[in-house]
């Protein structure tokens, strides 16, 4: 398997049309203004973007003459669907969405019995070279705008409202950033996302901090930086190995920020919002799912404010990498257990749709290319496991 570097800078390409969702209020407020309109419009707007609301014709509290103006303006179409795939009874849904530069990208919607999750997408193809991760070896095409994260959730929101997803009517009430790319390599843009994500209408969904899932392989600074930040959003860190030897391999960050660093900088996390955070692991045949590597994650995580969230493995086509047998994830969560750490398995959905994220954007060609663009060797930077479940 090509071995592709670490990408930590993204490639500089044309920047997104502008959007309502890219701006503060305050400098939506303004937009509206310099176009002429009283500036209550942009309000009006942005009620409109967050319930999914893409027609101008249904924006009957803005006068009609200058409807086609505002949009424009301020509400570009920035995702355009290329195709849904179904799983689990229509109840995951998995959509291709292909950006203004003809980039790929993905998100999953799933519903449960108690609750609706949007995994998301915060950049086009990934740069964190994970091998056993299809998104991490297609490369990294660029960064996601803000707007093109948030409209992602929008969407999500709108298919939920809208009775779309079997089930009827109901409400997104989760969202996890562990789609395409690794977050907090894009932080600004995923910090404003945020923003959206938990304020009021009419200038976001309204979600709780703790609804929403934030995921990383381990950018230490970033991570910092999030806890200076104050939020108490779900932190999850994709750990993957207990041991920098093989960490090295599995999560080529890992050569810069080392197991411990990682989980020294979760902790400090944990000990300001006094929340525990998970920890991602893919249980990998014959590669990290050893008796001996349980007990080494159990002892360095027994005396921590830690959950680990075990996922099997979803394998892509051609790659040699597999889950672990049921046998040996049963022994690994025994032992991690034993060792008093709170541990679950993920439950698994939408193999049968391509369901490890990145499959279906690498499936999608144009002229026999991926539309993904290829790495770029001359830059370097990181790799989430992008999976497509409930953290």
């Amino acid at each position: 398997m090509t071995v592709l570097p670490l990408v930590l800078d993204a490639p500089r390409r044309g920047k997104p049309p502008r959007h309502l969702a890219d701006l503060t209020r305050e400098e939506a407020r303004a937009a509206v203004s310099g176009i002429g309109q009283p500036a209550f419009r942009a309000d009006q707007l942005a009620r409109h973007f967050f319930r999914g609301t893409t027609d101008p014709a249904q924006m009957t509290d803005v006068p009609a003459a200058v409807r086609e103006t505002l949009t424009d303006a301020l509400l570009p179409g920035l995702l355009t669907p290329v195709r849904h795939q179904s799983a689990d009874g229509g109840r995951t849904r998995k959509t291709l969405w292909r950006l203004h530069d003809g980039a790929l990208v993905e998100s999953v919607l799933m519903r449960y019995p108690d609750r609706a999750t949007v995994c998301i997408s915060s950049q086009a193809g990934c740069g964190m070279a994970c091998p056993f991760c299809a998104t991490g070896q297609q490369g990294l095409t660029r960064n996601l705008s803000a707007a093109e994260i948030i409209g992602q959730a929008v969407a999500a929101a709108a298919a939920m409202a809208s009775g779309e997803i079997p089930g009827g009517p109901g409400r997104l009430s989760n969202v996890v950033f562990m789609g395409m790319g690794e977050p907090l390599a894009n932080y600004a843009r995923v910090r404003r996302t945020l923003d959206a994500l938990l304020s009021p209408a009419p200038w976001g969904l309204g979600l709780s901090q703790r609804s929403v899932t934030v995921s990383t392989v381990g950018l230490v600074p970033a991570i910092r930086r999030l806890t200076e930040e104050g939020l108490n959003v779900t932190l999850a860190v994709s750990l993957h190995a207990p041991d920098d030897e093989l960490r090295d391999t599995l999560v080529p960050i890992n050569t810069r920020h080392k197991v411990a660093e990682v989980v020294d900088a979760a902790d400090a996390y944990a000990a300001r919002t006094g929340r525990r955070y998970s920890v991602e692991y893919a249980l990998i045949r014959d590669v990290n799912d050893q008796p001996e590597r349980a007990d080494l994650l159990g002892r360095l995580l027994a005396s921590r404010l830690a959950h680990v969230n075990l996922i099997p493995l979803n394998p892509t086509p051609g790659s040699p990498w597999d889950a672990s047998p049921l046998p040996a994830q049963r022994e690994f969560v025994a032992r991690l257990r034993a060792h008093g750490v709170p541990t679950t398995v993920r439950d698994t959905r939408g193999q049968d749709i391509d369901g490890a994220c990145g499959q279906l954007a690498a499936a999608d060609r144009a002229d026999g290319v991926p539309t993904v663009a290829t790495p770029t060797p001359a830059l370097e930077a990181p790799v989430a496991l992008g999976a497509e479940a409930d953290a």
